[in-house]
């Protein structure tokens, strides 16, 4: 069967999907979690629609795999007050609690969460088109995540001492909560992302109203009951719905100490205008990339084509990590391409549980309508498909392209498509692509494929003060977590690494006294009573 007829003939018969990964009924979520009660909703609920589509009488047929309430503002504020009041300006039980009490709430958490790994993977596979290994794999990387800053933070801890004296001045340094944290993880890893920022906010003491994607919303469903459970009234508040509906007026009471956020920057730039103390706002940001990947005349073709294409497919494209747009010395162009063209026809595509599947259809709306526009203005403007049925589309399925040549002119070059398309732009002067990664307003990361080490120790110091990672002779990814991940210009801020995200959940403070008698014997009951409660921050020498 060609590649054409197996696109045409992509999603299955309902009967045809195995027992294990059906959705048996549609979940219907009316209960959100506030002040440590799960409210019942009793008003408008938004439906979810699935990427997938199943064959019936009447034709195609999109898969419905549940609802789940769409609150007002009403609902957002009352969560902000219960978080509020959690917070108690530093001085409710959350806060004040010793960091081992916080941690053996979480690792209650997580050992709940492990228990409903099955529900919550099947839900992430339907819910977003995500491979099931994939789905798998995503389940695990935030239980290790968890694991990690568990660790991180125990270490944090190990390490402080008590007072230090500095010229006849003693003082102890500590990590203290920011206050009320807003949570909103993205849909493309709506589990593994919204526990990177969620857990250390938590684990440093603030208190959270979290805000699940749109996309990827009901696998956080069965985490409601745990979050009740394991953690005070008003530690950790839901809300669902449209984000115009609910966050303006939350933003807008100033009562929101920080704002994690992975997402589009339109978003974020919304949200913190309308915050009434901008500076009083941390922002802890991932956002929009276009990583380029370099490929010089001396690469190893063989490994370039395999990373470069991992790395602009993985997951569809859909991640801020993949790599966007690929510039290749024209002397190796025509080779690049020819076997880059081979290789995607030979990834497997078709439904997320099917095996040895790394094509999936996409979730948001519209999506393959946007990737087409993208690729006829390729098109028009001289670019050509390479491979075999590239931009292909069946209802949310979108085959891959590889377009070539890629120019300034075309959308492709500047636009982030978050999908399945790959544009490939000669060069002959390697200052084409350093030119566009100076002059571009993303700053994530970069990749170089090459032999030769002078010339890519040159690159990569040039290239270092521009994007926050270069990769050499590999795709562009996030991990390994402990690793620092982070964006210049108008792709993130801050940096989620393990060690780094404890930092920008909390602020340093310090308390200090003269090296007197009487104040040593105040530092040491302080030391005491600091040591039932909060965690000291590392020491300064």
């Amino acid at each position: 069967m060609s590649i054409e007829d197996r696109i045409r003939s992509i999603f299955p018969d309902e009967a045809d999907i195995p027992e294990e990964f059906r959705l048996e009924y549609p979940v219907i979520q009316k209960e959100y979690l506030v002040n440590g009660e799960l409210c019942i909703w009793q008003g408008r609920m938004q439906e979810v629609i699935t990427p997938i589509y199943v064959k019936t009488l009447s034709g195609l047929k999109q898969k419905v795999a549940g609802s789940f309430p769409r609150l007002t503002k009403k609902e957002a504020l009352e969560a902000l007050q219960a978080a509020v009041r959690a917070y108690d300006q530093g001085k409710g039980l959350w806060p004040s609690m010793s960091v081992h009490e916080r941690i053996g709430h979480i690792r209650d958490f997580l050992f709940q969460v492990e228990s409903q790994k099955m529900e919550i993977v099947k839900l992430l596979m339907w819910e977003t088109g995500k491979t099931y290994d994939g789905s798998l794999r995503e389940f695990d990387r935030a239980v290790d995540y968890i694991n990690k800053i568990i660790s991180a933070t125990k270490d944090l801890s190990d390490i402080s001492s008590g007072f230090i004296a500095e010229q006849g001045v003693m003082g102890q340094i500590r990590h203290m909560p920011l206050g009320v944290v807003l949570c909103m993880g993205p849909f493309n890893y709506p589990l593994f992302e919204t526990f990177t920022t969620l857990i250390p906010a938590l684990v440093m003491g603030n208190t959270v109203i979290l805000k699940p994607p749109k996309l990827g919303i009901l696998l956080h469903y069965p985490m409601l009951t745990a979050f009740q459970k394991y953690f005070p009234p008003g530690v950790v508040n839901t809300i669902y719905g449209e984000s115009s509906d609910l966050l303006p007026s939350l933003i807008s009471t100033g009562k929101v100490d920080c704002l994690a956020f992975i997402g589009s920057g339109k978003v974020a730039d919304m949200l913190k205008s309308r915050h009434p103390k901008p500076h009083r706002l941390r922002s802890v940001l991932g956002l929009e990339a276009k990583n380029p990947a370099i490929i010089l005349p001396d690469s190893d073709i063989d490994l370039a084509v395999h990373e470069c294409l991992r790395g602009s497919l993985a997951f569809n494209g859909q991640r801020c990590t993949a790599l966007k747009i690929l510039f290749v010395h024209r002397k190796v162009a025509d080779i690049f391409l020819n076997k880059c063209a081979e290789l995607i026809s030979k990834l497997g595509f078709g439904m997320p549980w099917e095996r040895d599947v790394f094509i999936t259809p996409l979730p948001e709306p519209d999506k393959t309508k946007y990737l087409t526009e993208l690729l006829e203005d390729a098109l028009e403007r001289g670019a050509r498909v390479i491979n075999v049925s590239g931009g292909m589309v069946n209802k949310t399925f979108y085959y891959p392209a590889l377009i070539y040549p890629v120019d300034a002119g075309m959308r492709l070059y500047k636009e982030e498509q978050f999908g399945p398309l790959i544009p490939v732009v000669p060069f002959d002067d390697i200052e084409v692509p350093v030119d566009y990664i100076i002059q571009s307003r993303y700053g994530q990361q970069v990749s170089i494929f090459g032999n030769n080490p002078e010339e890519i120790a040159d690159l990569a110091n040039i290239l270092i003060n521009q994007v926050c990672r270069v990769n050499i002779n590999s795709k562009c990814q996030r991990g390994p977590d402990l690793f620092p991940f982070g964006g210049r210009k108008d792709s993130g801020k801050g940096s989620l690494s393990v060690a780094d995200t404890l930092r920008m959940f909390s602020i340093q403070a310090i308390v200090t006294a003269k090296r007197t008698d009487k104040n040593m014997e105040i530092i040491t009951t302080i030391e005491k009573d600091w040591e039932k409660g909060a965690m000291p921050a590392e020491v300064v020498s």
